[in-house]
């Protein structure tokens, strides 16, 4: 028993030794130039460029039938507008309209 545990340790120990020697790698995985849920999302500002980003964030939010807040705009490439979706205020009539584009 303790032959199969010190083999388990040394094995662990070689599997850190190698991952230490990478180099940590957060840009292997691309980031969609949109991405949202049910409580909000961001919209890349290079994709804000080319088309409506107002409209883009108030028909996902109205998919769940929520309306759209936008809480900060970064105007520079590689950076994010960021939105929130929030619950249809008390006292309004109508939900959310989904727009067709």
């Amino acid at each position: 028993m303790r032959i199969i545990a010190a083999a388990g340790f040394l094995a662990g120990l070689v599997v850190l030794g190698v991952m230490a020697g990478q180099p940590a790698r957060a840009d292997i995985l691309p980031v969609p130039p949109f991405k949202g849920n049910d409580t909000g999302g961001i919209i890349a500002y290079s994709m804000a460029a080319q088309v409506d980003a107002r409209q883009v964030a108030v028909d996902h939010c109205a998919r769940y039938g929520k309306v759209v807040k936008f809480l900060a705009v970064q105007a520079y490439e590689g950076s994010y507008i960021s939105f929130s979706c929030r619950w249809v205020p008390y006292g309004a009539a109508d939900q959310p309209v989904r727009t067709l584009y």
